[in-house]
């Protein structure tokens, strides 16, 4: 089993920058890609992006792509998604995932194991 918890949601202005953190417990982490997905009200959850174990490999859905950056401390046991430039468009709930696919990409099934999620709200 593996435990994530997200950190690092809030309000902020269209334009501005939130850095998400996931911190995992549990199994060991280096052992899983990790990937962000957001949810916005009405919507499906969506894909955001993506990093292998060793951070040597990134994917992000085109939205995003130039704004946001997925990385991972493998010592801290963290991913974390630095999110620029926001937008309205961007506000949902952000879940963190583990998958041990070694390359799940961005199909939420790939994934075995789910946070609670956090919430962004980003207004102009």
């Amino acid at each position: 089993q593996v435990q994530l918890v997200e950190s690092g949601g809030g309000l902020v202005q269209a334009g501005g920058s939130l850095r998400l953190s996931c911190a995992a417990s549990g199994r060991t982490f280096s052992n899983y890609a990790m990937g962000w997905f957001r949810q916005a009200p009405g919507k499906e959850r969506e894909f955001v992006a993506t990093i292998n174990w060793s951070a040597g490999r990134t994917y992000y859905t085109e939205s995003v792509k130039g704004r946001f950056t997925i990385s991972r401390d493998n010592a801290k046991n963290t991913v974390y998604l630095q999110m620029n430039s926001l937008k309205p468009e961007d506000t949902a709930v952000y879940y963190c995932a583990a998958g041990r696919n070694s390359w799940p990409g961005p199909y939420s099934y790939n994934y075995d194991y789910w946070g609670q999620g956090t919430q962004v709200t980003v207004f102009s």
